[in-house]
């Protein structure tokens, strides 16, 4: 069907480039106020990390369809290492149910087969009915996971609840102390092709910090400053620190240090599972706007 379109073209790019990220990004607005739902596209992280690196086509990760000059489809590849990606995407109001999404689809698959990732994880709003409907209308692909998206409500005050705990942006030196915490935070595997460089992350604004009491540490956390909205990510108290109230301190300065950098809106993701985690962010004044499935497709 989508050879029904006037001038149909398919655009394979390893990284974004400011001109297709210009039209992906205004592809998500027309999107996100027709459908009123969210998506999780990662693009301003991607042009950070893409800046000054030529594309080669020895990975693909965005996938894009043209009628002429306007693109009305889009589909990308989030790769943060180890046995999974993470696909998500759209296409124009005014040109569904042509067949695009499935073409990108198999475009996404055909790469995904090249890659030692184990697993895609397929991206879709809980109130996206023809995002639901595609994914489940893939043969083998399995819920996996749900995670709640949270806004921090403007006029909450923050409170330390030790006041021990203090933030210092992580070095070359706890890569391994990094990747090792990831390991027991999300069950991910420790391994050096999967560790995250906290000079590279920071170039591309992700900021990672290690916290720390009596100069020893006891967790860590993610502050994502690569868009106009602050983000908290990887936050997480090592197990022998728990139940002190550090995990609480290290939320509150991070929201102190987003805001010290002028973040208006401050939001993070949350499994709907980790009932802990999403007590203490209700306390601290966050509130669920979103609610993001995942679900698993294996080779």
């Amino acid at each position: 069907m989508i050879d029904s379109l006037a001038d149909p073209s398919i655009n394979l790019r390893e990284n974004l480039d400011l001109k297709s990220y210009t039209h992906i990004n205004n592809l998500q607005g027309l999107c996100l106020e027709h459908d009123r739902t969210t998506l999780k596209l990662e693009l301003d992280y991607k042009l950070s990390r893409s800046e000054g690196k030529p594309g080669s086509l020895k990975t693909i990760n965005e996938f894009m369809c043209y009628d002429r000059e306007l693109l009305i489809g889009y589909m990308g590849i989030c790769d943060f290492g180890g046995e999974e990606i993470e696909v998500n995407g759209m296409v124009h109001p005014d040109y569904r149910k042509k067949g695009i999404f499935k073409t990108l689809f198999s475009y996404v698959k055909n790469e995904w087969s090249k890659r030692r990732a184990s697993r895609m994880l397929l991206l879709s709003d809980r109130n996206s009915l023809a995002g639901q409907a595609f994914i489940k209308s893939v043969s083998g692909v399995k819920h996996e996971h749900t995670e709640y998206e949270m806004f921090l409500q403007s006029d909450t005050k923050q409170e330390l609840n030790s006041g021990k705990v203090v933030l210092r942006k992580a070095t070359g030196n706890d890569t391994q102390e990094i990747s090792r915490q990831n390991s027991i935070y999300f069950e991910q595997e420790s391994q050096d092709e999967n560790m995250l460089i906290p000079e590279e992350e920071a170039r591309a604004g992700m900021i990672i910090y290690m916290a720390e009491v009596n100069n020893c540490v006891i967790g860590k956390v993610h502050l994502d400053v690569s868009s106009n909205v602050g983000g908290i990510y990887g936050l997480g108290v090592l197990p022998e620190y728990r139940r002190k109230g550090y995990g609480r301190d290290i939320l509150a300065l991070g929201i102190e240090e987003l805001k010290s950098n002028n973040f208006k809106e401050i939001m993070l993701q949350v499994n709907v599972k980790n009932e802990k985690a999403l007590d203490l962010y209700r306390s601290c004044g966050f509130e669920v706007t979103s609610t993001m499935d995942y679900f698993e497709l294996k080779k």
